[in-house]
């Protein structure tokens, strides 16, 4: 579970900086995350064998079908999740991290569930 996770962090973190910056750099990701850019690598080259990821020579990283459907799960499980428990009066800041953690481990079902429980039209 460990390692999906942190992969689904990797995902999501360039899911969101390809919404702000025209390309995506490994550096970027080291600097988001306040991670080693030699762990950032690591990371990369395991993304890249499990073709969720495409690397150019410029160093240029862009999600694959496969790892953008990840990312794009894993980030509306934490928005979702996140408004939700701000809206039930959690601090923001503490929101975000329980978001974080909960976005890993909930069932499809359960997410599912639960959006549609809250937001019925969505």
């Amino acid at each position: 579970m460990k390692s999906n996770e942190s992969a689904e962090n990797y995902l999501e973190t360039i899911l969101v900086l390809s919404k702000k910056k025209p390309v995506v750099r490994s550096v970027d990701i080291a600097d988001e995350l306040g991670f080693k850019k030699s762990s950032v690598s690591v990371a990369m080259k395991n993304l890249r064998e499990k073709n969720h990821i495409t690397v150019t020579p410029e160093g240029y990283i862009y999600l694959t079908e496969s790892g953008q459907k990840i990312a794009d799960m894993i980030y509306e499980r934490h928005e979702f999740l996140s408004s939700w428990l701000i809206s039930l009066g959690v601090d923001p800041e503490t929101a975000t991290s329980d978001a974080c953690r909960i976005e890993h481990v909930i069932s499809p079902e359960s997410f599912t569930a639960i959006k549609e429980h809250l937001a019925p039209d969505k």
